[in-house]
């Protein structure tokens, strides 16, 4: 572009404007001609930025910071024609406190080659993954739980040989790996997984999750340099402050992206309450339900569902049926299990000032309704407060920024200015949590005042560094309490309700603009004070191992959940803490009258696996890796340094017969806008740079015009 626009200029190359070498045309034709050659240029011009944009915005798409029939991606990450239908079934069986979900995962190869399929998926926050069948036609392979290197290794020399094989692997405690091997073209292969979780019980009502995929989550630090020729499963690189930023973060891609058939969920609960049971509610599903006192049968209304948010399944016992207390057991390979709930009383103190800090992310993955939820949510805190309160608003995406430098009384001008400030809010950007939570730690405090310090924290937690967040929080929060709202259809619910219990704090979550009030109005009830602290629980006998083995404080609609191990069949349980005012509360529970359980060995299980991981952390080591495997293979529960490996003995695919990968993408949230997309590459830089060229020289055309029309 530069040496025609110097070709340009008669000063630089007189001989190509010299007079005998212009054509013999009359003065007002040559204009003419330049004239319509000019707006030829113009319209080209036009033309060619219209389909730079696009480019343009794909490219940016592809270098961002930011899971089947169905569109898939090769090895070298290109867009490829349909390959693999995914279907998924969720059978969901709660009993009490504690659901067990085979959740039923079916691959149809619709391609003329051998397919492996790798898909990443969520999980509920706290899982506890014990089983996985592979079924090939009428054949049944039952899954072992190995080392995970071991396992890892298992499935690789399986593929390479041709047999079928599949494998579980947990990334985080909520998001696993699911890869599956030798899918012949034209062949069916299902995957079961079988996992289990505690039903969550506050403020008298039971709820029960079930993610069906994930906000793309961003991936802070530098990104790492990968061989050349490694196969890209995910839309990130690992960077220096997540290593397996590849490993969790499958594409994303709209359902319109897919088949018709792929990514639907067909779902059905089957619920024993074991008490009366008033109403079966949702607020991300309409439900069709078959209630019968303590017993409910539970599906979407519509049958088969879009997996682009989590379900959510509610129940509320009748009237004056709500449990204060209650007991279960389980025996397994001669050994009693027993998991206790109790609920303290509700009860009431002296109302303390409180300095509130609201902490709103703004990042790009909140763009849409998520921020129009944050909003409301964090203006709903704003009315909470009281006169002799203070606050202070950070908002944060890739840098943080505070309203004020310190936090201000609650009084009207700075509350109006909030709500000004908090109104034009909008979401772009980077998930920078720990400057966000660096400049709140920071802020000085107003405890020698008498003030409670509070932080209300409202994100998607969408952040793949979440580990170092927690150390953060641990070890920077002081004596400010942390409280969490989690926000949109498909959350990081590990990230919220662990970064609340390392902040000593409470969480809850909005799925919808309606549910602002309610959720938030129960969460700021929660924070006037804990209902009961210094909680102590006694077992009888001298070898009982509860988890966790020190409980917190318990907050309003909170109860106490412990899980044991090695108590004996009778005694009394006693419960005791302190209750506003000083005052001390004591209950007992007789053992004798525990209801039949199931799942309670794997439930300790998970928890001791919890606690040695939480040891480690403590200690700022890492974890004791024997003590982990030795739990988890002992209780057939998956952890980070086990896996689940299925391999089928007979070999499948022929020698000389080529494997292609497929990563199979997950749909995009409900809600979430489309700057969250995370395709495969599809093309290089390519058409940009040649569509941008063909502009320069346009551009560069004009300018040779406009220096002739000068010289005419």
């Amino acid at each position: 572009m530069m040496l025609l626009s110097l070709l340009a200029n008669p000063v630089v190359r007189p001989e190509c404007h010299h007079p005998s070498l212009k054509p013999m045309l009359s003065t007002r034709a040559r204009r003419n001609m330049i004239r319509c050659a000019e707006g030829i240029s113009l319209w080209l011009a036009m033309v060619l930025m219209l389909f730079v944009h696009p480019l343009y915005a794909e490219a940016r798409a592809m270098e961002s910071e930011q899971p089947g029939q169905l569109y898939l991606v090769d090895r070298k990450s290109a867009w490829q024609e349909p390959a693999l239908v995914l279907d998924s079934r969720f059978d969901v069986q709660v009993t009490g406190l504690l659901a067990q979900t085979h959740l039923t995962r079916t691959f149809r190869n619709t391609s003329d080659v051998w397919q492996e399929g790798l898909f990443v998926f969520p999980l509920p926050e706290q899982t506890s993954v014990y089983g996985l069948t592979m079924t090939v036609g009428e054949r049944r392979i039952v899954g072992q739980l190995q080392p995970r290197a071991q396992a890892r290794q298992n499935y690789e020399k399986a593929k390479q040989a041709g047999q079928k094989a599949a494998t579980v692997e947990q990334n985080r405690p909520n998001l696993f790996t699911s890869r599956i091997a030798n899918i012949a073209p034209g062949e069916e292969v299902t995957v079961e997984v079988q996992y289990q979780q505690p039903v969550n019980y506050r403020h008298g009502e039971f709820e029960l999750r079930l993610p069906t995929t994930l906000t793309p989550r961003y991936m802070p630090g530098a990104p790492v340099a990968t061989p050349a020729s490694a196969w890209q499963s995910g839309w990130s690189l690992p960077t220096t402050q997540v290593a397996d930023a590849d490993e969790i973060s499958p594409f994303t891609v709209l359902p319109d992206d897919v088949n018709p058939g792929s990514h639907r969920a067909t779902i059905q609960l089957d619920i024993e309450a074991g008490l009366p049971v008033d109403e079966v509610t949702s607020p991300s599903h309409p439900l069709q339900v078959e209630l019968e006192g303590s017993r409910a049968t539970v599906s979407p209304e519509q049958g088969q569902i879009l997996m682009d948010r989590d379900v959510i399944v509610r129940w509320r016992p009748a009237d004056n049926q709500a449990p204060t207390a209650a007991l279960f057991r389980q025996q397994w390979q001669g050994e009693d299990f027993l998991m206790a709930m109790v609920m303290p009383p509700a009860t009431t103190g002296q109302v303390l000032r409180r300095e509130l800090l609201f902490v709103i992310d703004t990042s790009g993955s909140m763009a849409g309704e998520s921020i129009r939820q944050a909003r409301s949510a964090l203006l709903r805190g704003l009315d909470t407060l009281r006169p002799g309160d203070r606050f202070n608003v950070i908002q944060f995406n890739s840098q943080a920024h505070a309203l004020y430098t310190q936090p201000v009384p609650a009084n009207g001008h700075y509350l109006a200015r909030a709500r000004d400030y908090v109104q034009d809010l909008t979401a772009d950007g980077g998930t920078e949590m720990a400057g966000a939570l660096s400049l709140a730690m920071g802020m000085d405090g107003s405890e020698s005042s008498g003030h409670v310090q509070q932080m209300v924290f409202m994100t998607d937690g969408a952040v793949g560094n979440e580990s170092a967040l927690f150390d953060q929080i641990r070890t920077g929060l002081g004596n400010r309490r942390l409280f969490t709202v989690a926000i949109g259809s498909a959350p990081n619910m590990h990230f919220l309700r662990e970064a609340a219990r390392w902040g000593r704090g409470q969480y809850t979550a909005v799925h919808s603009a309606a549910e602002v009030d309610k959720a938030l109005g129960k969460l700021f009830a929660a924070m006037e004070a804990p209902v009961m602290t210094d909680v102590e629980v006694q077992w009888p006998g001298n070898a009982a191992q509860p988890v966790p083995a020190k409980p917190g404080d318990l907050f309003h609609g909170q109860p106490l959940l412990q899980v044991v191990r090695g108590a004996p069949s009778e005694g009394e349980l006693t419960v005791s803490g302190r209750l506003p005012g000083g005052r001390s509360w004591r209950t007992s529970l007789d053992l004798a009258s525990a209801a039949p359980g199931k799942g309670l060995d794997r439930q300790w299980a998970r928890g001791r696996i919890d606690a040695v991981m939480d040891s480690a952390r403590l200690a700022g080591t890492e974890p004791d890796e024997a003590a982990i495997v030795e739990l988890s293979l002992s209780h057939g529960v998956m952890s980070p340094f086990t896996s689940f490996v299925a391999i089928e003995e007979r070999v499948s695919r022929p020698e000389g017969e080529s494997l292609n990968q497929e990563a199979v993408p997950t749909l995009l949230p409900a809600g979430s806008q489309p700057g969250m997309l995370r395709y495969p590459q599809t093309a290089t830089f390519g058409p940009l740079l040649t569509a941008l060229g063909l502009v320069g020289l346009m551009f560069s055309l004009a300018i040779v015009m406009l220096s002739r029309r000068q010289t005419l």
